[in-house]
């Protein structure tokens, strides 16, 4: 049916002359791979030259028209994302005729000049950058670790963060890093062994979250008039999950820090369906299952305007939705991704806030694929998975981040939030008193 469409938009939409690479392709590939896809990037080749281009065409032309490029894995929704890589079909239709048509380079008057990347940072020159002090050794074999790195920013006022850019030197064994403010300055202190950080899933004095990385996500600004705060004094901690690869790897990020000029005015809130992963729902799926569900639901307590959308699972996720129903009735799809990607994570931040009036109510759902038709299972024959934090484990979510349309709403979305984790925790524990164990191990960490 795709096939058909580009056809349909090929014969209809495109102009009948030649398709050029500098009038028609270029802009295309530059605003929506070259960020990627140049030296010193994740990307295993460049894309900043007719040459480049023309070298890949073929491959080109078949990753876009498959969707698997460039990395946008949220379908069309209700309200428009900002920053949007998905083609359209007039511009995949574009790409195909381009290879077709022999791939011609076209004038060169109409030469589109490749993208400038300052310092190598791609949203420019950081306020502050920070490095790694010493190196970490992933080992080439074993279980996933959880590390949590830590060092002092050197803040002598308190700062507001807008957006944060890590440069990591294991690209391939690092899956995300969750970063953490410590406001007492003393997580780079703690270690426990001759590796740099320590172990586990929490980030111990850490008490500020400010967001984070996965793999596949790119660096983004948050809206205008938002930041998070880092108070003078602070260390960051970034709690990294590896996975080991094969072969040893050394990880000594570099990290670039965007200050806001000013506090911003409202404080955002994230709102986690189901909470924590999933982790209190007993995700138990067994070998064969083509579609486990979970749901769940929240009414908002306030009125809010939401600000960005994103998702989490493993290998085995294979469908994530967040709607939200208005006290009309209307029903408006916040998320959709109909076919997760465990090795392209990212956040969607809306065009424009969407406003969400006091009383709707958002579902979310989150469907994993445990058959041997699901191409990106990890184990063959499929296996039984339960929630975990290992890759071959299971989780998921969905999060919608948003700010109250009255600061004075933010302490009632805060205490409804924890109540909420607090209750589902309880509720498990009540249907599997063992979990009770889990659990206690899992806050020991």
């Amino acid at each position: 049916m795709r096939s058909l469409v580009l056809l349909l938009v090929a014969a209809f939409l495109l102009p009948a002359q030649a398709v050029t690479f500098n009038k028609d392709i270029a802009p295309i590939i530059y605003q929506n791979c070259a960020a990627c896809h140049r030296p010193g990037e994740a990307a295993p080749f460049s894309l900043l030259s007719y040459a480049d281009v023309a070298k890949k065409g073929t491959t080109l032309a078949g990753a876009v028209a498959s969707r698997y490029m460039p990395p946008w894995k949220a379908d069309p929704a209700s309200y428009e994302y900002r920053d949007q890589r998905r083609l359209t079909d007039a511009q995949i239709a574009l790409i195909q005729t381009w290879v077709k048509q022999g791939m011609p380079e076209g004038a060169a008057k109409d030469r589109t000049a490749p993208p400038t990347f300052a310092s190598g940072w791609r949203l420019g020159e950081p306020d502050l950058v920070v490095e790694m002090p010493a190196t970490f050794h992933i080992p080439a074999e074993g279980a996933d670790i959880y590390r949590n790195i830590a060092l002092p920013l050197g803040l002598n006022e308190d700062k507001w963060i807008t957006a944060i850019e890590m440069h990591p030197t294991a690209r391939a064994a690092v899956h995300h890093v969750l970063y953490f403010a410590d406001p007492n300055g003393k997580a780079h202190d703690k270690s426990d062994g001759p590796e740099p950080g320590f172990g586990g899933m929490r980030a111990g004095g850490a008490t500020v979250s400010l967001g984070g990385w996965a793999v596949g996500a790119q660096p983004q600004f948050f809206p205008e008039g938002l930041a998070l705060s880092v108070t003078k004094g602070s260390d960051l901690v970034m709690q990294y999950h590896f996975h080991p690869t094969g072969k040893p790897l050394e990880e000594k990020a570099r990290i670039g820090l965007y200050f806001a000029k000013k506090a911003p005015e409202r404080q955002m809130v994230a709102i986690q369906l189901p909470p924590v992963y999933s982790l209190f729902e007993g995700l138990d799926i067994t070998p064969g299952d083509k579609d486990y569900v979970v749901k769940d639901s929240y009414t908002l307590p306030a009125a809010m305007d939401a600000v960005g959308v994103s998702a989490h699972a493993h290998y085995l996720g294979k469908i994530l939705k967040m709607t939200a129903t208005l006290p009309s009735g209307e029903v408006k799809t916040l998320l959709a991704i109909s076919d997760w990607d465990f090795a392209w994570q990212d956040r969607y931040f809306f065009k424009d806030f969407v406003a969400l009036p006091k009383g709707t109510r958002l579902d979310a759902e989150v469907h994993w694929d445990n058959s041997a038709n699901n191409p990106r299972n990890p184990s063959s024959p499929p296996q039984h998975v339960e929630w975990g934090e290992q890759s071959k484990d299971e989780m998921g979510t969905v999060t919608l981040i948003a700010v109250p349309r009255s600061g004075e709403d933010l302490p009632l979305l805060r205490s409804e939030i924890r109540q909420r984790t607090t209750s589902a925790a309880t509720k498990r524990v009540m249907r599997d008193p063992k979990f009770a164990l889990k659990l206690r191990a899992l806050m020991a960490q």
